[in-house]
């Protein structure tokens, strides 16, 4: 009864593991299916802080501060250079303003005005 006690648990480590967690499993002593969960909820915690994409809200507050008085007439996530951006259309006394913001850093990285008058 004991060694197959033993060998359940050397099986049960091996593929907690083997599944990511199992340090932590065998640490605390938890099942494969525990290991498994906890794996699981401590990738799906950190999912969300890797992915801290601002909204289009705090990107028009961007491009306001840099065309102060200036009307949003357009705002759009477009692809540039290979990353994620809001294009803020901004329109001011005949003039017209594309403030391009990172997405993931909230950064300006590009600025277009063309007069529209």
């Amino acid at each position: 009864m004991k060694q197959i006690t033993r060998i359940t648990i050397a099986t049960i480590g091996t593929a907690a593991l083997l599944a990511g967690g199992g340090g932590i499993a065998l640490a605390a002593g938890q099942t494969a299916a525990s290991a498994a969960s906890a794996t699981a909820a401590a990738t799906t915690a950190a999912a969300p802080a890797a992915v801290a994409d601002i909204s289009s809200r705090k990107a028009v507050q961007i491009a306001r501060k840099r065309v102060p008085g200036g009307r949003v007439t357009e705002v759009e996530r477009e692809w540039e250079h290979g990353h994620s951006v809001w294009k803020v259309e901004l329109r001011k006394r005949g003039w017209e303003y594309d403030v391009y913001v990172s997405a993931k850093s909230g950064r300006i990285i590009k600025f277009k005005r063309d007069y529209d008058g």
